[in-house]
């Protein structure tokens, strides 16, 4: 990674230092660290099935396995290796990597590559430095996501700093490259800067303000330069015997760095959900603008957890997007001890033109999952889109049968 990042952390490092060490029970030598460590180890067999309007239906079978090493804290220091291996066990689909195939698009190309390299130093209860490849997720991931959804996950070559003083938390982060979901087929450079800032005052309520500058060197990813600056609120509370969540938030986003466009959008989410015993339910609302030549949208953050499973609006339309959901989950205490956790949801979607109230169709996602034993988890996910008037996305139904280990 570029110069720039180890001279960054230094610095932090050093202003740190005067704050006096780690009090954390640590490794008496480096050797300790080293073999004391945990082994990280994961494998994520998936299925899953693409019915896309306009091209040949596509079905994956592929293969996620994970393979590292987390050493013990020593000084302050820790360090992670994580390799991340994808395999195509079967299927016909365009996986994203040149050339293109005549199917539905599952971006999940074959590959491997180190997918977490980082140094981490713990100088005091205050301040953590971190530094090399990394998962980097903000909030509710709407602007930061690691898309954990795709079999090749993001990280981020950064350098991070993150200070906690009570209920106040402050991450800053300069992204030096952005590793993407396609191996190494769209990956990008970048001079970007991440800043999040969050007091937490009570369980009811946290306040977060947030500043992401994303600025892409790569030519492909120059116009996807942009800079967010928002708030957002969040918390839960009883009452009426149920537990109550809500989140809002609000965000602008212009042009920033290298963009050759010029764009001023704006985003608002509001939500409520409500839990009493075995049930769960949650309103949500979320607005997208559009000027008709760009809509509202999100360089790095999450192409799977907004409006809906069958993604339809990975690429937002000009028009800008509004999204009103409803959720409807089943946690039930009959579910016998091979089923743990076992939980039923159903979320329906109405999707509609911000900038011309256009009809853009709904989508109904359903899903299963449970925990099978203590390491290994299961999950169906379904997914239909039905389109509405043009310019809406093309119609299409997704399903993922995903079995996973977690040592």
């Amino acid at each position: 990674m570029r110069k720039v990042l180890v001279q960054t952390l230094g610095a932090a490092v050093g202003v740190a230092a005067m704050g006096g060490a780690a009090a954390a029970e640590e490794a008496a030598s480096l050797g300790e660290a080293i073999t004391g460590g945990d082994l990280i180890l994961e494998a994520r067999p998936r299925i899953e099935l693409l019915d896309q309007a306009g091209f040949a239906e596509a079905d994956a079978y592929t293969l996620r396995t994970r393979l590292g090493w987390k050493t013990q804290s020593w000084n302050g220091l820790a360090a992670l290796i994580e390799i991340e291996d994808v395999r195509h066990l079967g299927g016909d689909f365009n996986d994203g990597a040149p050339p293109a195939e005549p199917y539905a698009s599952i971006p999940d190309p074959q590959g491997a590559e180190v997918n977490r390299l980082q140094l981490a130093w713990r100088a005091n209860e205050h301040f953590t430095g971190t530094i090399g490849r990394q998962t980097i997720e903000f909030d509710d991931k709407r602007f930061l996501d690691g898309s954990n959804a795709r079999q090749d996950a993001r990280t981020l070559d950064a350098v991070r700093a993150d200070v906690t003083f009570g209920g106040l938390r402050a991450t800053y982060a300069y992204v030096d490259q952005v590793n993407n979901t396609t191996a190494e087929y769209n990956d990008w450079e970048s001079e970007s800067h991440l800043l999040n800032v969050s007091q937490t005052f009570s369980p009811a309520l946290k306040l977060t303000g947030f500043l992401y500058a994303l600025d892409f060197d790569t030519p492909a990813a120059v116009n996807q330069s942009s800079q967010f600056v928002g708030v957002r609120a969040a918390g839960r509370f009883e009452a009426a015997g149920a537990q109550f969540d809500y989140a809002a938030s609000a965000a602008r986003q212009t042009d920033y760095g290298h963009s050759t466009l010029s764009f001023d959008l704006g985003y608002w989410q509001a939500s409520l959900g409500a839990r009493r015993g075995e049930w769960y339910g949650r309103l949500w609302y979320e607005s997208l603008e559009g000027d008709g030549a760009r809509g509202f949208f999100v360089p790095i953050g999450s192409a799977n957890s907004f409006q809906g499973w069958a993604s339809a609006f990975t690429a937002k339309p000009a028009d800008g997007v509004n999204d009103f959901n409803v959720t409807v989950s089943y946690t039930p205490d009959w579910a016998p001890d091979f089923l743990d956790d076992l939980q039923f949801m159903a979320r329906w979607y109405d999707f509609e033109a911000e900038r011309t109230g256009v009809d853009f169709g709904n989508e109904i996602d359903l899903s299963v999952g449970a925990n099978l034993t203590e390491r290994v988890s299961f999950a169906v996910e379904y997914a239909d889109y039905e389109a509405g008037d043009a310019p809406s996305p093309a119609s299409r139904t997704r399903t993922r049968i995903v079995l996973e280990y977690k040592l």
